[in-house]
């Protein structure tokens, strides 16, 4: 994918982006579901040009959830069939920065709309790799639940959806 066609950049990317004094930098903090289990750790932020702002948190998945993703795909063929499978190394995901709270006090990001099932079958990216709008459609629509999304929905007004709505403010 070519630059110009890029549209999302990891924040280490964009010399000059930087997290604001206001807000927290949520990296290296645990990722926490709705149920309270961790799914993994903020590793970077991902930035949407356009929007001039962070849209979503790139998030190393833990261990025990790349375990039960294999168990979830462990399902006899004749039971229906999945659209892709997790390769080796496919240890992160996205989540919509609208979509967590903070836990400033204990350094922790909350997810209480996402499930750990959900995060278990969401599919997941190589640290690093090229976002495109085919993978971000595919985990907006697992995280909304709403699989009539289509990519239409990709234009100038995208993140001003309310799971885009910034939630990394401090509480000061």
């Amino acid at each position: 994918m070519s630059d110009s066609n890029k549209n999302l950049y990891y924040l280490e990317e964009l010399s000059d982006y930087k997290v604001a004094a206001d807000y927290s930098d949520v990296r290296g903090w645990d990722v926490m579901d709705a149920d309270n289990r961790i799914i993994g750790k903020v590793t970077n932020l991902l930035v949407n040009k356009i929007a001039e702002r962070v849209v979503y948190l790139d998030v190393e998945v833990d261990t025990t959830l790349i375990e039960d993703s294999y168990n979830t795909y462990q399902v006899p063929a004749s039971d229906g069939v999945h659209g892709f499978i997790n390769k080796d190394g496919d240890d992160h995901l996205i989540v919509p920065i609208g979509m967590v709270s903070l836990d400033e006090e204990k350094k922790k990001v909350h997810t209480n709309q996402i499930n750990y099932t959900t995060f278990t079958k969401a599919r997941r990216f190589n640290k690093g790799a090229v976002i495109d709008r085919d993978y971000e459609l595919i985990l907006f629509r697992q995280y909304i639940g709403d699989n009539t999304t289509d990519m239409t929905i990709f234009d100038d007004e995208f993140y001003n959806r309310k799971e885009f709505n910034n939630s990394l403010r401090t509480k000061k």
